[in-house]
């Protein structure tokens, strides 16, 4: 089934002579690795194409790969073939014009019930949406190229979506694939320093907010970071989000989270080990990965209640279980 879904795409690719690239909206690394890393893929590979990447947001803490393509006139999009990547339903792109596109094909890695697209690859059980691109390059090998730029991009898609490959989802197949990438030559120093390196100010502001770090009583560890917090002490959306990293090596709390008060709402990032906390996100607008999601909350009431949520599925884990830490 996998190779039949490829090779429709394959064929699609080669039928267009204008291509969008989409992912969804306030991008990780998967995201913006995946969409530059096709690009790249198929302007090696075919030249003669229009290949764009267009959205209407970026990251800062991928601004490092470099920019993104200017929007084009809805008679474009009316004539592309539209690839939507790393998006699990249309009302998460970055780009609503990707509706206007001739075809659309989604390829994607969320566990997500909503359908959409033409052409559907979906592998849910893959650690990273740049993974399956890697796989489709490696499938058709003698017609695709690949070079050390497109193998970076690629890259920096797999090591942020799967926790530097420490998350759960990774298996052999995400190492094979990994290990096809570096026999292009990826300067790995340069890509760690550009996606670990810190601000000195960043650096303390971290440490500072471990202070606020709170536990439920069955080991939940979760922070809030207020829109005060944020303004003082220079945040960005990012690194208050980012902080839910604080909490990833603390010995019990097999669920870890972090709120973020915005303007609109609250968001939240939900992380684990050896329990998912993807249907706790379903409960709360949102959804991802069994033990990376994400959700919105409305106010201070469904701040205690999705805790209390996580509380009663640690303590259950607990009861049943043995061998977490």
């Amino acid at each position: 089934m996998s190779y039949e879904v490829k090779k429709q795409i394959l064929d699609k690719i080669k039928e267009y002579d204008k291509i969008v690239i989409i992912r969804h909206f306030r991008p990780d690394g998967d995201a913006i690795g995946t969409s530059k890393g096709l690009q790249r893929l198929l302007q090696l590979s075919f030249p003669e194409k229009s290949v764009k990447v267009i959205n209407h947001d970026y990251s800062d803490y991928i601004a490092f790969l470099g920019d993104e393509d200017e929007e084009i006139s809805d008679e474009e999009y009316a004539e592309s073939l539209v690839i939507v990547v790393d998006t699990g339903t249309l009302e998460r792109v970055s780009n609503e014009n990707a509706r206007k596109g001739k075809e659309i094909i989604k390829i994607d890695h969320h566990e997500v019930d909503i359908p959409y697209g033409d052409i559907a690859w979906v592998e849910d059980w893959r650690a990273a949406c740049a993974e399956m691109i890697v796989d489709f390059y490696l499938t058709f090998k003698d017609e695709l190229k690949m070079d050390k730029l497109a193998a970076t991009y690629l890259f920096t898609g797999m090591v942020t979506d799967s926790g530097r490959f420490r998350f759960s989802s990774v298996n052999g197949d995400s190492m094979r694939l990994a290990g096809a990438l570096l026999d292009f030559g990826i300067d790995l120093e340069s890509l760690y320093a550009n996606l670990y390196l810190d601000e000195f100010d960043n650096v303390l502001a971290k440490a500072e907010s471990t202070k606020m770090i709170k536990m439920t009583e069955n080991g939940v560890a979760y922070i809030y970071i207020s829109q005060e917090y944020q303004k003082e002490h220079g945040l960005s959306r990012e690194d208050a989000s980012n902080m839910v990293s604080l909490m990833n090596e603390i010995k019990g709390s097999i669920i870890w989270i972090a709120f973020i008060e915005t303007e609109e709402n609250i968001r939240v990032r939900l992380r684990s080990r050896f329990v998912p906390v993807i249907d706790i996100a379903r409960q709360y607008r949102g959804g991802g990965h069994d033990r990376a999601s994400g959700a919105t909350v409305l106010n201070q009431e469904e701040v205690k209640a999705l805790l209390a949520e996580a509380d009663r599925v640690i303590k259950e884990f607990k009861e049943n279980n043995t061998g977490w830490m």
